[in-house]
């Protein structure tokens, strides 16, 4: 075991300056801190702009808007541009011309909008379509639109009044989902029969988009792919007539598989799309074109039905179809892409240990370089990584300390400070301080994890053992607005948490090391992680814990309530599995659970052996029960059965449900709640 201090210049800096009488942060501060997003440039590099979004602290009322920074301007600050009363801007996008296009729902829908960002002027509408436009990108030559909505497959313009409404029988309420239907669910909503998100591309001139046309042209599935698909799955190609999309097909397989293609169509020659991967049934997607056009550079994954496997770097000559394996040798998964400038390398962004940095990758070899900074290292997530002119980039940038801001790397390395739109308030906030622990793990392997702490702490604090989700994740040096470990330390709590076997930044084999060991070689890294903490740091008091996760870490404190019931004076259950039969045949994506557990539920060799439903009559522990009701990952009747197990063996427990939210608690009053009832069951079973 080795002490790794991480105190981060960025949380030094917040503690240097903050006031000599601060104060605990609390789960209001997490709901109102401002959250920066989507930065991009001029195609100068001169003008940088971003949305942010605002919280109001007496209502949690939410507003985005967006902002821009002059970079030739010294000491330049941000300034709002485009604002519309009780309305929202966001996805901004630069024309070749200089001005700004974004979104906004000014109009009563989401519709796209442009406004010249030195002018002055008021924003006018470009697209004026019958349907929300969920994102949009401007081809390099300025003269075309793509879009994506979720559009009726009838329609051939951007959005129509459907005639198949559905296959609604009537004439009751009731949804017909006909055999070998695929998804009749996903993620929080209901699937509507022939209604996709589709992308459309639209003349463009003099600030007005018209005469909209599908690009999808006998393909029946979602780009961008959902639920989490955006704009980084489609791209324009150089040449202004090419579109690459990536594109998963809805058909009966839909649910127990991953795979997705990425097609090619050119606007102008009214074809049917090319399927380019079409010979690799796992994950293609990311799909990003050099320069030149000469090369597509994509991410792939080898293995069918696995979310989890590791994506490596592809380029596919656009002329011969040839395709390389350019990081095939490198054993950490990509997660974006850009291009540099002059086409000979690459950025790419991928988890290791903790962080999540930038990396160069030379286009002709393949080798790979953790880019560096003069004045400061790269501890942290960084991500939104724009090759600027002459060498620089623009990035963003969060740490488990402080939430997100953008930055620009200049070509020598030195790093320039673009926004701190969190100053005021993290400056009334008390310190922290964060370190990392590093042991030897189930079966003698390295494991890391992060203890989180209030600066200058005296005497023995509690603990708050975090367990993440995935399984296949990590905790990682980064901001989170909905778990977040320096929020869990504000009461006078040491926040622990630990990447076990399963978690991502550590090699392949250390995440597929899970499959089929939810409950053994994790449980066996808490525990060792846990006593690894308490060693390292004489301030935790680690007999006074309380463990909480959610997702799979709620699978983990259902699991440790019968299996380490000795181990912590409380649980926080969120959104976990309680009962792996039933999941196996509730939850939506089936290709994770059955990856995860070696099939379909009646081919799994041994299928109860890691079952907490099992175990319920060694359970002893209090616990919390919180789920949402739109959660259809892990529906909420998992919590429920948790909450009647401990509530008919006259165990302390209590129940939270949220109906409007899904497996996430998102909305700011209810982030408020959360913690408010968090706080108030920890503070009840741990002695300060």
């Amino acid at each position: 075991m080795r002490n790794h201090f991480l105190t981060s210049a960025f949380a030094l800096a917040a503690a240097l300056s903050a006031p000599a009488l601060a104060r605990p942060m609390t789960e209001v501060d997490l709901a109102t801190l401002k959250r920066v997003a989507a930065p991009a440039a001029s195609p100068d590099g001169r003008w940088i702009a971003y949305q942010m979004t605002e919280t109001a602290p007496e209502t949690y009322r939410r507003g985005t808007g967006l902002w821009v920074v002059d970079r030739a301007a010294k000491d330049g600050e941000p300034v709002r541009i485009a604002d519309t009363a009780d309305k929202n801007e966001s996805a901004p996008a630069f024309h070749p011309d200089g001005s700004l296009y974004f979104l906004s729902n000014a109009s009563g829908k989401s519709q796209v909008w442009r406004v010249d960002p030195q002018a002055g002027a008021a924003a006018t509408q470009v697209t004026d379509a019958k349907a929300d436009v969920s994102g949009f990108k401007i081809s390099p030559d300025g003269t075309k639109l793509l879009a994506w909505g979720d559009i009726p497959r009838e329609c051939t313009d951007f959005g129509c009044e459907a005639k198949d409404k559905g296959a609604l029988p009537g004439p009751g309420t009731g949804r017909l989902y006909k055999n070998e239907a695929g998804f009749v669910r996903h993620w929080d909503s209901w699937e509507t029969p022939g209604t996709y998100s589709r992308p459309f591309v639209f003349n463009l001139a003099d600030g007005k988009a018209s005469v909209a046309r599908p690009l999808d042209a006998g393909l029946i599935g979602d780009t961008p792919s959902k639920p989490f698909g955006g704009g980084e799955e489609l791209a324009w190609g150089p040449d202004s007539r090419t579109v690459y999309f990536t594109l998963r097909k809805a058909d009966k397989d839909e649910p127990t598989s991953t795979n997705l293609d990425i097609y090619r169509t050119l606007v102008d020659a009214r074809m049917p799309p090319i399927n380019l991967t079409e010979v690799n049934a796992a994950v293609d997607t990311l799909p990003t074109p050099s320069p030149d056009g000469k090369w597509l550079a994509y991410a792939a994954m080898a293995r069918p039905s696995y979310e989890a496997d590791r994506q490596v770097l592809m380029l596919l000559n656009t002329e011969s179809g040839e395709t390389r394996k350019l990081t095939d040798a490198w054993d950490r998964s990509v997660g974006s892409i850009a291009w540099a400038a002059d086409g000979k390398s690459l950025y790419v962004t991928a988890q290791d240990v903790l962080d999540h940095p930038v990396f160069r990758v030379d286009a002709k070899t393949g080798k790979v370089e953790k880019l560096r900074a003069t004045r400061e290292q790269w501890e942290g997530n960084i991500g939104d990584v724009t090759p600027l002119p002459g060498g620089a980039i623009l990035f963003s940038r969060n740490s488990i300390a402080v939430p997100t801001d953008l930055f620009v790397r200049d070509a020598k390395g030195g790093i320039v400070r673009l926004t701190d739109v969190n100053r005021a308030q993290l400056a009334e906030i008390d310190p922290v301080d964060v370190q990392r622990i590093e042991f030897k793990g189930a079966g003698g392997d390295t494991v890391w994890g992060q203890i989180v702490k209030p600066a200058d702490t005296k005497g023995k604090l509690p603990v708050a053992f975090l367990v993440h989700g995935g399984p296949q994740g990590s905790f990682g040096n980064s901001w989170s607005t909905r778990w977040n470990p320096r929020l869990f330390s504000a009461p006078g709590y040491a926040a622990v948490s630990i990447d076990f076997h399963g978690s991502t930044g550590y090699g392949q084999a250390f995440t597929d090391s899970i499959n089929q060991d939810w409950g053994g070689k994790p449980l066996e890294d808490l525990k060792l992680g846990l006593a690894a903490a308490g060693a390292q740091d004489a301030n935790l008091d680690v007999a006074n814990a309380c463990a909480l996760g959610g997702s799979y870490g709620g699978y983990m404190m259902n699991w440790i309530a019968g299996n380490w019931p000795d181990g912590f004076k409380c649980l926080v259950t969120h959104a976990g599995v309680f009962d792996l039969r039933a999941m196996a045949f509730e939850t939506e994506e089936l290709w994770f659970d059955e990856w995860d557990h070696g099939g379909p539920w009646w081919k799994r060799t041994d299928p109860e052996k890691w079952n907490p439903v099992n175990h319920v009559a060694k359970w002893k522990t209090p616990t919390l029960v919180i789920h949402g009701e739109k959660d259809f990952r892990i529906p909420y009747s998992q919590s429920l059965a948790v909450f009647n197990a401990l509530q008919r063996q006259g165990i302390e427990s209590e129940l939270l449900i949220y109906p409007d939210e899904n497996h996430w608690i998102l909305k700011g009053q209810n982030s408020v709640q959360w913690y408010s009832t968090v706080f108030d069951w920890m503070g009840r079973h741990l002695k300060k």
